[in-house]
């Protein structure tokens, strides 16, 4: 794949009735950002349009992706690495895991209805290998808080949310911030990996080991 043909379109998930929910579209390697909404049909819209012109392209979800699920119940809820004082299972993560559980899947299928059979995977070494008959999708975590938070721009802070996410993963996939592989993980305990189900359920071709398999968190760092 070159990265030179890539779109990321990263999601601020929250209300859609209340006017939470926002998305932005950063290109690759330049970074440049192409477009930006408040609506979820503008968000599938730009991944479309993206993959109907060949080139490769990531959907980020700000919202826990993956799950651990461990063989010790004692151990149910309990935070993945490196999220710190911030589980997943805590209110806000909670809150943001159902309502992007719904979001996400929505998107996807959408997606999934205007190109018929497209592969989607939440492993970036399969995603990489796109031109060779890899997937062309790439389905990711975002992760936006505490000293990465943007200044709020003219658009509002849910936008300035999704810009940064969306930035944030073009600079770890391009190997310019330093970074190597993913900012928090299920292991040691095993991964239930969300972005995979609702990938399946919405009609993507997607590998059946990704269900177990960690996705790729990037956390946003501070801005200088």
């Amino acid at each position: 794949m070159k990265l030179s043909a890539a779109c990321v379109v990263a999601v601020d998930v929250g209300s859609v009735r209340t006017g939470s929910f926002a998305w932005a579209a950063v290109d690759m390697p330049g970074h440049t950002l192409t477009a930006h909404g408040d609506d979820p049909a503008g968000a599938a819209g730009a991944l479309s349009a993206a993959l109907t012109d060949g080139a490769s392209a990531v959907l980020a979800l700000e919202a826990p992706m993956s799950v651990p699920v461990p063989g010790d119940w004692k151990l149910l809820g309990k935070g993945r690495t490196g999220e710190g004082n911030r589980a997943w299972s805590a209110s806000a993560g909670a809150g943001a895991l159902a309502t992007g559980l719904a979001q996400g899947a929505w998107l996807l299928a959408e997606v999934a209805r205007a190109l018929p059979g497209l592969a989607a995977t939440t492993q970036v070494s399969r995603w990489r290998g796109a031109a060779d008959g890899g997937a062309p999708l790439l389905l990711v975590e975002a992760f936006v808080s505490g000293e990465g938070k943007p200044v709020p721009t003219a658009l509002g802070p849910h936008a300035a949310d999704a810009e940064a996410a969306a930035r944030a993963v073009a600079a770890r996939l391009a190997g310019e911030d330093g970074t190597d592989g993913t900012d928090m993980t299920c292991a040691p305990q095993r991964a239930f990996s969300l972005l995979a189900a609702q990938a399946r359920w919405a009609g993507l071709a997607v590998a059946g080991d990704e269900l177990a398999l960690d996705v790729l968190v990037v956390r946003a760092r501070p801005a200088g």
